[in-house]
């Protein structure tokens, strides 16, 4: 044997070792990886009109400009699903208020749900629980829910946590944005409230409505008056049943954000929802059938309608409320037959119609920041 060949030989094993050293070292960039960038956060100030309230900011999350920026890309970034294939924004589309415009929405392995996608709209004054049944207790929790939910995004946050913190630009806006030193330091809980952070600021409040009434720029035209007076007053004629809206969807917000059984299904006993929402949650069995009331702002944009979708058109919804429910023993009390003629219901179309705020559909802030 040559004396070349038993040189090799005998370094052979020691040249493997040490790229083997190397590979453990560089396997896992995340690791003592440290994040050149520079943490110096500024502060946002949400601009909220005098007649709504104050938004509800966690003192554990306050608004930056990075951290804002940050959830608006992980908002539309396909990088939170198994596939890449979809976002948070698939099921929230500006030109549908921030809803999807289906009945339930399709994820990534092409599964319905069985819940419509609910709009993202004024998010920032929900002083209760987030999604249809009140799951969440607060918009970071929501955010968290839809990349594990198999019938939605259906990835794991410990794949998503690495894919970001092996992603070329993410480690520097999450250091911007939260001031950590090394990618390994990227946690999911960091990522919802960048998400959070951005969805916060998505307020809608210069509808025709606001312009009319609070801003006094102009008149409500006569249809949208009498849909007005149906809408809020009690008894739009002395004596006779009123539709009552106002009643869960009351305040500037056009929402309570309270939970309701309003009438959909009938059902022999509070056992047999189709889907007990609220209940399922608290494990009240009164509060099966119950969902969150949501705003109607904006409404003329996210059909179809209730939490299942069972609605197409603003129409269908009118003609439900006025036939009664059901008189479960649950149903909200204001859920009573009323008479609508077909004045009556063209004259509230008009009034919800105030609602669509295109400033806010169209703010480009709000949209994609990849296109």
């Amino acid at each position: 044997m040559s004396y070349l060949k038993l040189c090799i030989l005998f370094f052979l094993p020691f040249v493997i070792l040490f790229a083997a050293c190397e590979d453990d070292n560089m396997m896992d960039p995340t690791d003592n990886d440290l994040i050149e960038a520079t943490y110096d956060p500024q502060a946002v100030t949400l601009e909220v009109p005098d007649y709504f309230p104050d938004p509800i900011i966690p003192e554990d999350n306050p608004l930056t400009e990075a951290g804002i920026l940050l959830g608006r890309h992980l908002f539309y970034d396909p990088i939170l699903s198994s596939d890449s294939t979809m976002s948070c924004s698939s099921c929230h589309l500006s030109s549908k208020g921030f809803a999807d415009g289906l009945a339930t929405s399709e994820g990534v392995l092409g599964l319905n749900g069985k819940r419509s996608s609910m709009p993202i709209i004024n998010l920032a004054f929900n002083h209760k629980e987030f999604f249809w049944d009140g799951r969440a207790a607060t918009l970071e929790a929501q955010a968290l829910a839809p990349v594990e939910d198999h019938l939605e995004l259906n990835e794991s946050w410990d794949n998503v946590e690495e894919k970001l913190r092996r992603h070329a630009t993410y480690p520097q806006m999450f250091r911007e944005a939260f001031g950590i030193d090394r990618r390994s330091e990227i946690t999911r809980d960091l990522a919802t409230k960048a998400i959070a952070q951005f969805e916060r600021t998505m307020i809608s409040a210069n509808s025709r409505f606001d312009q009319v009434i609070w801003q006094q720029q102009g008149w409500p035209t006569d249809a949208e008056q009498r849909g007005k007076i149906l809408f809020t007053v009690e008894d739009a004629v002395e004596g006779e049943p009123h539709p009552g809206c106002s009643h869960c969807h009351g305040s500037e917000l056009f929402t309570t954000n309270n939970y309701f059984n309003n009438g959909l299904d009938d059902v022999e006993n509070l056992e047999d929802f189709p889907d007990v929402g609220l209940g399922g949650v608290n494990n009240v069995i009164y509060d099966n059938g119950k969902f969150r009331a949501p705003t109607l702002r904006n409404i003329a944009l996210t059909a179809p309608y209730m939490h299942d979708g069972r609605f197409e058109t603003l129409e269908e919804v009118l003609d439900h409320y006025a036939s009664g429910g059901h008189d479960t023993p649950n149903e909200d009390v204001n859920i009573a037959p009323f008479q609508l003629t077909e004045q009556d219901k063209s004259d509230l179309i008009a009034y919800l119609n105030m609602l669509t705020d295109t400033t806010f559909i169209n703010n480009p802030d709000f949209q994609s920041p990849f296109e």
